[in-house]
């Protein structure tokens, strides 16, 4: 009887000791999962909607390199510093393809691409900084006629091999190439990394002009451009994002109503609001036709023009969910359309009509456009 007590307890000790190991592993299995799962990247995580809330609302002015690198830019920071305005638009990347400063990016280096109109961009953001002007850069994506003619395998052709170029003749390269995706989005990555609170995309799009309808985009080209779009859009933000820096894009005013647009060009107003933090709809009213919202000379009612615009802007993106839908952020008319026919000259009050019908429309935030980077005409 005492043998089998002592077998009995024996086996007790050991069933004890497989128990409580098997349970002391398993508690270390449980503990190490999300060890294995933490990702510990440099990179700041950003949110839409976090941002949204907690974000600076943007009044802004667009400058050139040219102007950036020359002491004119003292005088565009004394405006802001007395105006309403609190954020510039700097031409990272101007229309011709050059980068605006020397940049330390190889891609960029081997293209040749940079004249530096600002002779310091570290500086000159530190000085924007410290008057705490909230700074955009502005990168033209696909029209890029340096790159054009750097690299002509990414240029954009026709099927005859003539260069597609815009009305001035300013060539552009192929969308549907992610060679040239790359291309931009370590522009973008540099521009994060230097500090910039904001990148803004432009020619994000398919061209237009007298040969584009000729352009040939490759073997494999499905011809769903809003799709080509999307994707580019979709890698870019995903780039930039992994810095906790917002995207913007640039879009046309028109595309507001119009769904041709999006098969043409491949913007979609509603689903880049989606994929975008800010869309910025080039609502100018020097841009629309006589009789567009019912009004004969549309650059000649700057307040009604942009109170329209901006009404079918929200009635358009009314179904998308605030989590969402980016911001709107319209640029604004600040030249004189000397081109067009009874004309107003766009000074101190064509300017606030703006910003009136923006605010009555119910929105915030805007950016004027000069070409010469000139805003001492006032209205805001």
């Amino acid at each position: 009887m005492k043998a089998f007590k002592s077998v009995f307890l024996l086996c007790i000790f050991i069933a004890s000791l497989v128990y409580f190991s098997f349970k002391e592993s398993n508690i270390e299995k449980i503990i190490d999962v999300p060890q294995q799962n933490i990702n510990c990247e440099d990179k700041d995580v950003f949110s839409k909607v976090i941002w949204k809330d907690d974000h600076k609302k943007v009044r802004g002015l667009f400058v050139t390199g040219p102007i950036a690198g020359t002491d004119k830019m003292d005088d565009i920071i004394n405006i802001i510093n007395n105006s309403e305005a609190n954020a510039i638009v700097l031409d990272v990347k101007d229309d011709f393809g050059n980068i605006t400063f020397s940049m330390n990016n190889e891609n960029v280096q081997e293209v040749n691409a940079c004249i530096p109109y600002i002779a310091d961009i570290s500086e000159l953001l530190k000085k924007l900084k410290d008057n705490d002007i909230y700074v955009i850069a502005r990168i033209p994506c696909f029209k890029d006629p340096v790159l054009a003619e750097a690299r002509p395998e990414l240029s954009l052709k026709t099927y005859n091999g003539d260069p597609v170029t815009d009305a001035n003749g300013n060539a552009w390269v192929n969308p549907a190439n992610e060679e040239v995706w790359e291309y931009i989005i370590s522009i973008a990555e540099t521009c994060c990394e230097l500090g910039f609170d904001e990148i803004q995309l432009d020619y994000v799009r398919f061209p237009v002009g007298e040969n584009a309808e000729n352009a040939y985009y490759g073997a494999d080209f499905t011809n769903n451009r809003e799709e080509y779009i999307n994707k580019f859009l979709t890698k870019a933000i995903d780039s930039i994002h992994g810095y906790g820096v917002p995207v913007s894009a640039d879009v046309f005013g028109t595309i507001i109503k119009s769904s041709e647009d999006a098969s043409h060009i491949g913007q979609d107003y509603t689903n880049l609001a989606k994929s975008l933090d800010i869309i910025c709809p080039m609502i100018y009213p020097s841009h629309y036709a006589s009789g567009e919202f019912g009004i004969e000379l549309p650059d000649a009612n700057p307040y009604e023009t942009i109170y329209a615009a901006l009404n079918g802007s929200q009635k358009r993106l009314s179904q998308v969910s605030y989590n969402d839908c980016a911001i709107v952020r319209p640029w604004l008319q600040a030249f004189t359309a000397t081109w067009i026919q009874d004309s107003i000259e766009y000074d101190s009050n064509a300017i606030r009509k703006q910003i009136s019908a923006l605010n009555d429309a119910g929105y915030e935030e805007w950016i004027l456009w000069s070409s010469k980077s000139d805003y001492s005409m006032g209205g805001f």
